[in-house]
């Protein structure tokens, strides 16, 4: 078997035989990339079918793993959004247009806002998170478990020299 990462290398042996050596780097970066527009493709299609945005699904997410009461500053989502102050703003907007999100001032400091879950949100994030997992699950398929794990320990080195190693 072969994928378009094999006929790229293979182009680049034929034109430069003095790198093949060093192509074994594009042939785990290229295919990070590769696998990651792939993802990001079906994570859109499978937000849009939930009249979602990945970044909406993202956010609850974020809110549901957070822990009763499911409510988070906007600062706080911004680490694990990786967006702007004025993206997680308008996103807030849209998610609390659509219900899904409410803006509640923080009991002990007024001056502070949280954005919390809504009660129909919760329950939609509950079933949101089931068919994500079955979606990565099919994903993932063609890999055994045990290959998952080698590829998950892999990336987590390749995270962690790399200085990705928090959410927040």
């Amino acid at each position: 078997m072969s994928d378009a990462v094999d006929a790229i290398v293979g182009q680049w042996v034929a034109e430069r035989p003095d790198l093949t050596d060093g192509l074994w780097a594009v042939e785990v970066v290229a295919r990070i990339m590769r696998m990651n527009r792939i993802v990001e493709k079906q994570l859109k299609a499978f937000a849009a079918e939930r009249d979602l945005e990945v970044g909406e699904v993202d956010i609850l997410f974020t809110l549901r793993r957070s822990g009763p009461p499911y409510a988070l500053t906007a600062g706080a989502l911004i680490p694990a959004a990786m967006v702007t102050s004025g993206a997680i703003t308008n996103r807030i907007d849209r998610m609390e247009a659509k219900g899904l999100v409410e803006r509640v001032r923080d009991g002990r400091d007024r001056r502070s806002v949280r954005i919390r879950l809504t009660d129909h949100s919760l329950e939609v994030t509950e079933a949101l998170m089931n068919d994500h997992l079955r979606h990565y699950a099919e994903l993932l398929a063609p890999l055994d478990p045990a290959t998952c794990a080698t590829v998950a320990g892999a990336l987590r080195t390749l995270l962690e020299a790399n200085g990705d190693t928090s959410i927040t």
